[in-house]
């Protein structure tokens, strides 16, 4: 998972596009970059950390012209402790190309041989993203060595991209003297949306995003959801063509992680509110509840700030339970979960989360939260909610069991890292120290994301089901992720 944007603007887009990175910084912590095209001369500024204290005003002033694009990185694959590896990544030609990426590719190995071999083009880094880039840029060289760059060729070029390339990939590219290019994977796994406003002369500008909140944010229109297997080409001067590049693109097949935790709530992806998604998550979790507790016993429901909130909200509702804020969050720290290294995860729990003791004295609280990957959040809470005086806690997540790895851009490499793999509820719940826990099923997850759609019928979920979509995920290429990622 990674935050990106691009802008094609009348006017200078670095503070466009770093104040669109500001909004998407829940999606990645570990670095930044932009770039920026001024004619054909690019710019580049990458930087380890968060946006808000990466950027200084001469790297502002480097990042001259109309048209541009920024990432924010949650690292999935590579090294996270490097900016080497940090987006955009750049190749001199054909033209000159910078591109951000967010997803994870699966045939890395089958890519890397053919750079190496038949391509002749040398990587630096262990990134996919690096990957990525120069698979386009080497279709896009073969196609324009005797002619001039049209929209044709390069709508020609991703569709050989699609060709070689498997898994969750959700780009933006820069391409020098001639606009930006974006396109998204044939089942449209990570998200992207398009957004369109006139400028005050009247002419039309253009953003592409991670998420629709960063439109609303800046006075764009959402137009739409970029397809699954489709490209959007924007001319400098703002010229827009788009194609579905893909034969076997097929219906959305988003990510289920997006609605569960990863997206900001206010955000609509692949045309599907994320809050009144949670909230529908709260309301099935509720009739799981009813089913395993007698929740005459229950004195209080407690969401865990803030991505659990709707669905806490709901549940407590549902069961007409007294709903209370009994942890209180230092906005400070980082998402737990997108921290690298388990060490660096536990510690910044207790950083990130103060219990009101008055809330939880003598009292069976019920904690919900959006779901247990690795179970060290949620062991930690459990400690706070006992020391705080509770009398019983009981564990409620509102997403499913995550039992299996996750291989298209979410950082859970190996099962023997996710707490609920080869472990009952009740095992987790001694896991993780709490009287009980009860999860959301998978039938309940897919009714309350996809209630009322009929485009979207299906949800990328193999951490729930361990069924994969895309590319050939064998137990040996699980084996050779566990053994090549740390988490």
């Amino acid at each position: 998972m990674c935050g990106i944007v691009g802008i094609v603007s009348q006017d200078p887009v670095n503070q466009q596009i770093y104040d669109s990175l500001l909004l998407l910084q829940h999606r990645g912590q570990d670095s930044t970059g932009i770039a920026t095209a001024d004619g054909t001369r690019l710019h580049t500024v990458k930087k380890q950390g968060q946006v808000r204290e990466a950027y200084r005003t001469r790297d502002m002033r480097d990042l001259l012209g109309n048209i541009g694009l920024g990432h924010v990185r949650y690292a999935t694959r590579g090294n996270a402790q490097t900016v080497t590896e940090a987006q955009p990544f750049y190749v001199n030609a054909p033209y000159g190309i910078i591109l951000v990426h967010n997803g994870n590719l699966v045939n890395t190995r089958e890519l890397t041989a053919q750079m190496s071999g038949a391509d002749h083009r040398h990587l630096n880094t262990n990134s996919d993203t690096e990957l990525l880039l120069n698979v386009l840029a080497n279709e896009l060289w073969h196609r324009t060595k005797d002619t001039d760059l049209t929209a044709e060729i390069v709508f020609d070029t991703v569709a050989k991209l699609h060709q070689r390339v498997a898994g969750s990939y959700a780009a933006i590219t820069l391409i020098a003297g001639y606009g930006m290019l974006a396109f998204r994977d044939p089942n449209g796994i990570r998200p992207l949306v398009l957004g369109h406003r006139l400028s005050e002369a009247g002419c039309d500008e253009w953003i592409i995003a991670s998420e629709s909140l960063v439109l609303e944010s800046g006075g764009y229109r959402l137009v739409r959801d970029i397809a699954p297997g489709e490209a959007v080409f924007i001319t400098s001067d703002g010229q827009l063509r788009s194609q579905l590049c893909s034969p076997d693109a097929v219906p959305y097949i988003p990510c289920a992680f997006e609605y569960v935790y990863l997206a900001r709530p206010d955000s609509i992806v692949n045309g599907i509110s994320v809050y009144e998604a949670r909230l529908r998550l709260g309301n099935m979790l509720a009739e799981e509840i009813k089913k395993q507790l007698d929740t005459s016993e229950i004195d209080v429901v407690m969401p865990i700030p803030d991505s659990s909130r709707p669905s806490a909200m709901q549940v407590a509702a549902n069961l007409q339970l007294s709903y209370r804020e009994g942890f209180y969050k230092n906005r400070y720290v980082g998402r737990t979960f997108i921290m690298p290294g388990q060490k660096e995860r536990k510690r910044s729990v207790r950083q990130k989360l103060n219990a009101l003791s008055s809330e939880f004295a003598d009292k069976t609280v019920l904690i919900v939260d959006d779901s247990i990957v690795r179970g060290t959040t949620s062991k930690e809470i459990v400690e706070m909610a006992r020391t705080a005086g509770a009398k019983k806690v009981i564990f409620a997540s509102a997403a499913p069991p995550v039992m299996y790895p996750h291989v298209y851009g979410i950082n859970m490499p190996t099962q023997n890292e996710l707490i609920a793999h080869n472990r009952s509820a009740a095992e987790v719940a001694e896991a993780i120290g709490a009287d009980q826990v009860v999860y959301q099923t998978v039938k309940g997850m897919n009714t309350a994301i996809l209630a009322g759609q009929q485009e979207i019928t299906q949800l990328e979920q193999s951490c729930f089901t361990g069924e994969y979509i895309a590319g050939n995920v064998s137990d040996e290429y699980l084996s050779w992720v566990a053994t090549n990622q740390e988490s």
